[in-house]
């Protein structure tokens, strides 16, 4: 008796082992998605960040069939360096927008190991509250080898976020501060958030970044931290008048806030939401939203090339000997990429 239970216990697990193994049907997933059925828009999340071949064909399938369904939220991504408390920001937002009825994403960006290319993936343990809110769907992912602080498929989940009934997008990155461009070119509102006292006030100024920031944000802007809190938010408005007029006829603002007291979060708000009424009424919106499909497209071609040509047979065999005659001075750096070139 006990082995014939023993076989029945062994069928079943093999059963339930092959049902996972099993791909899941596209039409399903796409119903289940504008549904707003979270599992489903998870499970589609993770077969578009797959490098399996069979994943990335279901996940295209999804991806074209949730494409009518998306493009209806706004985008915003949120940066700024480590320790400046995006986590606690981005909590602080969220449940005020979903006060507001609002469904919210977020969508974490956490920073890989170049060593053990690992990734911690914390955000739903910062954002404790918010990640039990049933109007909130917070999904971290590992940037990876990006540079832009994303997600190679962050775009792709905001498709699928956008799809499932989601209306504001957060993109939190890594905060890398030197190359944001991929973040700033898949939103529609970039927030910067900046801690007073740091030491980086003219640091920030010297950045990029600040050019690309629609809004600016002093956050930790409480107890003794509020003094110098207005000072530098004083010296970063005087900067930003430094800064050529945008193409969006939008003047950046600073504010002030305090996400752990929840302060200044409704008037941050506001100024999105005028942003947001600006650039619909003067037609750069749309304008924006057709520059990004002009980068995605370019960066897809990017990324596709790259991943085709380390995967070529013919590189896979002939790169290892080059490195050895690179290591040996036998040939260089430039000699030998183009005779990888002429191989693929």
């Amino acid at each position: 008796m006990s082995k014939k239970t023993n076989h029945i216990d062994s069928t079943s697990a093999n059963t339930i082992i092959a049902k996972r193994r099993n791909l899941p049907d596209t039409q399903q997933l796409i119903a289940q998605i504008c549904s707003g059925n979270t599992t489903a828009l998870s499970r589609s999340i993770t077969l578009a960040e797959s490098t399996a071949a069979r994943h990335q064909a279901i996940a295209q399938e999804v991806l074209t069939g949730c494409l009518p369904h998306a493009n209806k939220s706004i985008r915003i991504g949120i940066t700024g360096v480590p320790g400046v408390g995006k986590s606690t920001f981005i909590e602080a937002l969220g449940h005020h927008l979903t006060q507001q009825g609002k469904k919210i994403a977020v969508l974490a960006i956490d920073p890989s190991s170049s060593i053990s290319h690992g990734s911690i993936l914390g955000d739903k343990t910062r954002m404790e509250t918010l990640s039990v809110n049933e109007r909130a769907f917070i999904r971290p992912s590992a940037a990876g080898d990006s540079l832009g602080g994303v997600a190679r498929k962050t775009r792709e989940a905001i498709i699928l976020c956008e799809a499932a009934g989601y209306e504001v997008i957060l993109i939190e990155t890594v905060g890398v501060g030197q190359s944001e461009t991929a973040v700033h070119a898949m939103t529609d509102f970039f927030l910067l958030l900046k801690l007073a006292g740091a030491g980086d006030e003219l640091q920030g100024i010297k950045r990029g970044i600040m050019e690309m920031a629609d809004l600016l944000v002093i956050n930790k802007a409480d107890g003794d931290n509020k003094n110098a809190a207005k000072l530098a938010a004083s010296a970063f408005a005087k900067a930003l008048h430094l800064y050529p007029a945008k193409e969006s006829e939008w003047s950046p603002e600073v504010k002030r806030c305090s996400a752990l007291q929840n302060e200044g979060i409704e008037e941050i708000w506001e100024t999105i939401s005028n942003y947001i009424k600006l650039v619909n009424e003067n037609g750069y919106f749309e304008t924006n939203r057709k520059k990004q499909n002009t980068y995605w497209l370019k960066n897809t071609i990017e990324n596709t090339l790259k991943d085709n040509f380390y995967s070529d047979p013919k590189i896979k065999a002939k790169l290892p000997l080059l490195l050895e005659a690179l290591n040996e001075g036998k040939t260089t750096p430039f000699q030998a990429a183009q005779e990888l070139l002429k191989k693929f």
